[in-house]
C-alpha cells in the first residue's frame, strides 16, 4: 500500500519520523517491509549539488565534449563513479562507489531545484538502518526497510525499480540446495527479494505524486541486518566484464 504524502523534504528533515508517522497512520504492523524512494533520503542527508559551485576538470570536459553534457554535470558524475563502464552518444553508465552500474552514477536532476542535483546516499544502507529502526521503535517489532533508485537493465527495455539499501532483512534468498516440484535439485536459485520489493513498490510509488514510500505486506522475510551488498554481483562472478576469447569464453 502506498503511503501518504509528505512535504517537501530539505536537508536535516527528520525523515525517519516523518515515515515512522506515515506508517503508523497506514496501520504499520512487525513484519511489514517499508520501500522508500532514494531522492527523499538523499535530500534529507543534503546529497544536493548546486552545479554552479562545481569546477569541471580536465576529465570532466573531455566527457561533456563527448557526450554533449554540462561539463559540471560530468564532474559530479565522474565524483560519484568508480570508472565509466560503457558510453555511448550522451549515455554514460558508470559503476558507482557503492557497486551500482548505472546510467550516470546515479546522479539525477529530476524533481529537484533547477541547477542542482542530487546524489545517491552516501551510504544506503546506513541510511536504511536509522529508518528501519524508527519504524521497529513504532511498531514495537521488527520491519524491514529498502531504499529504491530507478535502473535501467542489460538486454531488458524499460526502466526498473532496484534496492539500493536495505536493512532488517536478508534480501537474497538462497534456494540452492532445495528441489523443485520434480525432486531435481536446484543449483543455482538465488531469489532477489530486495529488488523485488523495489519493483513491486515501484508501481505505486509515483515520481511527482509527494507520496515516495510503500508498505509490504504479509510477506515472509528472514531476520537479517541486510545489506545492498548482498545484491551487486560481484566483477569476478560477471561474465559480461570478464575478458573473453575470440569464442565468446570467458578467460
Amino acid at each position: 500500500m502506498v503511503l501518504g504524502a509528505l512535504p517537501e523534504i530539505v536537508p536535516g528533515d527528520d525523515l525517519a519520523g516523518m515515515l515512522a508517522a506515515v506508517a503508523m497512520d497506514a496501520g504499520l504492523e512487525p513484519g511489514d517491509v517499508l520501500a522508500v524512494a532514494h531522492k527523499v533520503v538523499s535530500k534529507a542527508e543534503g546529497r544536493i549539488v548546486r552545479l554552479a559551485d562545481v569546477d569541471p576538470g580536465d576529465e570532466a570536459r573531455a566527457l561533456a565534449d563527448a557526450t554533449g553534457k554540462d561539463p559540471a554535470l560530468c564532474e559530479v558524475i565522474l565524483g560519484e563513479s568508480r570508472k565509466v563502464v560503457r558510453r555511448r552518444r550522451s549515455l554514460v553508465v558508470c559503476e558507482t562507489r557503492h557497486g551500482f552500474i548505472c546510467a550516470n552514477a546515479g546522479v539525477d536532476a529530476s524533481n529537484t531545484a533547477d541547477g542542482t542535483v542530487v546524489l545517491l546516499p552516501d551510504d544506503p544502507d546506513a541510511s536504511a538502518r536509522r529508518i528501519q529502526h524508527a519504524l521497529s521503535r513504532a511498531a514495537g517489532g521488527r520491519v524491514g526497510v529498502v531504499i529504491t533508485d530507478t535502473h535501467g537493465r542489460a538486454f531488458r527495455r524499460g526502466l526498473v525499480n532496484v534496492a539500493v539499501g536495505v536493512a532488517g532483512f536478508e534480501p537474497v534468498l538462497d534456494h540452492r540446495g532445495g528441489r523443485d516440484r520434480e525432486g531435481r535439485m536446484l543449483v543455482a536459485t538465488d531469489q532477489a527479494l530486495g529488488d523485488e520489493i523495489a519493483a513491486a513498490a515501484g508501481m505505486l510509488i509515483g515520481k511527482s505524486s509527494g507520496r515516495p514510500a510503500a508498505l509490504v505486506r504479509g510477506l515472509r522475510t528472514a531476520p537479517a541486518p541486510g545489506s545492498l551488498h548482498d545484491l551487486v554481483r560481484r566483477e569476478d562472478q560477471d561474465v559480461f566484464r570478464s575478458p573473453i576469447d575470440e569464442h565468446g569464453v570467458v578467460i
